[in-house]
């Protein structure tokens, strides 16, 4: 009777066009498992280096992952960081080494260093060592995850969980340019949500590096029809607060009272399903004073015409009366009656870095504020005067007559009103004296109009005749 055989089973050679060979060596994985806990850790390296090499090249993969698990359990269970990114490193640098086992070796480690919940969160440590071997070993897992796209879900959370630990140790700008190194908006395999979420971190670092521009073009990766879907309001609040902080950077009111309005939006909608009013509120009086901030055109009158209409403004007595001012085809008395209350909100100052940015910040939306209500006050002096004495003009608006023709050139040389100031009449003319052939035109149009009347009129009369005769 032929003795049985003690070598491992194989699948059969490989023929050509056919499988690679396969030999089956669990029995002997198993059994070598077991005795690796029983040894020093180099020897049990050693006997299990010696058998990943069977397995890989046998093909065995089911077998190979459990030994390259095995490996790294021996290292973490001893403590022993080194040996641990040493044998990680070494078991996938392999020649041939298999996807399936790169894979394992990764989801192996990542719950020693980042919190199982989110898959980024790194796990508190308090020896400063620990803090250090978790960096070390991050890093390790980002340079095996780095080019291969069965692994791209997980770089990018260990890309998240290293540019925490960088902030954490204060290195904003490394922080950030670790981040900025992964564009999670190309990758197939993590949700939209978390796509958002990774590209809203990426903005907040490069904001807190004052790295604005940067942080715009990060910003452009969000598609805002996604940030209007449901279950991301909290998500949509958060962008536009960060967008908000750029362009309170670049002193863009009216897209900052965009910003705000959209905060607003939604904010109220969560206020009307029992959240707080204080979002709303706080949005909606940004938004109200950053559209008076804003130079006036069709666009900023729409959306105060908008905003008018809305019932919960009636609710913020100082925005009402200030956005009605506005609308009004009326002088507007500088400063307003709620001035104090509308330069007090954080708003004024969120976009400065600094202390003296802060009051530059606060200093420049203050004259802007002047500004605007003088626009506003020339624009309806335009319309009620075709000439006005420069005096008595300065006078109404309450400036002096320097002051008075500095904003008007302002306006005339940016295409916002026309006016001439004639100097040495003191006067300024605010209608475009018109040639021959304009007045000739319209005197036309208007006896075409009146002949029109004219024939309609004696139309209903006869009309009117015909039917009192029957």
């Amino acid at each position: 009777m032929p003795q049985a055989s003690t070598e491992a089973t194989s699948s059969g050679a490989a023929s050509g066009g056919q499988l690679e060979e396969r030999i089956d060596l669990s029995t002997e994985t198993t059994q070598k498992i077991a005795q690796s806990k029983s040894l020093p850790l180099a020897d049990a390296l050693a006997l299990l280096s010696a058998l990943e090499k069977r397995c890989r090249v046998g093909n065995d993969t089911p077998s190979l992952v459990k030994v390259c698990e095995a490996s790294l359990e021996l290292c973490h269970e001893a403590n022993d960081y080194e040996a641990l990114v040493t044998t990680l490193k070494t078991l996938s640098t392999r020649r041939s080494q298999k996807s399936k086992a790169i894979a394992a070796l990764v989801t192996k480690c990542l719950p020693w260093v980042v919190d199982e919940e989110d898959g980024f969160t790194p796990i508190p440590t308090d020896a400063k060592d620990a803090a250090t071997n978790q960096e070390t070993l991050v890093t390790e897992l980002r340079n095996i995850t780095d080019g291969k796209m069965y692994l791209e879900a997980e770089r990018a959370r260990l890309t998240r969980s290293l540019a925490i630990l960088k902030e954490s140790a204060g290195d904003i700008a490394t922080a950030a340019n670790v981040l900025q190194d992964v564009h999670v908006e190309t990758y197939g395999s993590i949700s939209k949500r978390e796509k958002i979420e990774f590209i809203l971190e990426q903005m907040r670092l490069t904001l807190l590096k004052r790295d604005y521009v940067r942080a715009y073009i990060v910003s452009n990766k969000v598609k805002r029809s996604m940030l209007d879907e449901e279950g991301m309001s909290e998500l949509k609040i958060k962008f536009y607060v960060l967008l908000s902080q750029y362009h309170s950077h670049e002193r863009d009111a009216l897209e900052l009272a965009k910003c705000f309005h959209a905060i607003y939006a939604t904010a109220s909608a969560s206020a009307g399903t029992g959240g707080d009013d204080t979002k709303w509120k706080e949005s909606l009086t940004n938004t109200v004073v950053f559209l008076c901030l804003s130079e006036y055109s069709n666009e900023v009158k729409d959306m105060m015409e908008r905003i008018n209409l809305d019932p919960q403004l009636e609710k913020i007595v100082e925005c009402k009366e200030t956005i009605t001012s506005f609308l009004k085809k009326e002088i507007i008395h500088y400063p307003l009656p709620h001035q104090a209350m509308l330069e007090s909100i954080p708003a004024f100052v969120n976009g400065g870095e600094t202390d003296d940015a802060s009051l530059a910040l606060k200093g420049h939306w203050h004259t802007t504020f002047h500004t605007r209500i003088i626009q506003h006050n020339l624009r309806v002096a335009s319309m009620y005067y075709r000439q006005i004495h420069t005096s008595r003009l300065a006078t109404l608006l309450s400036l002096t007559t320097p002051e008075t023709e500095q904003h008007l050139s302002n306006m005339v040389s940016s295409g916002a009103l026309y006016a001439k100031i004639d100097r040495p009449k003191d006067i300024v003319r605010f209608a475009k004296k018109r040639c021959e052939e304009e007045v000739l035109s319209d005197w036309a149009a208007d006896i075409k109009e009146l002949l029109g009347l004219v024939d309609e009129t004696t139309y209903l009369i006869q009309k009117e005749n015909m039917v009192q005769s029957h």
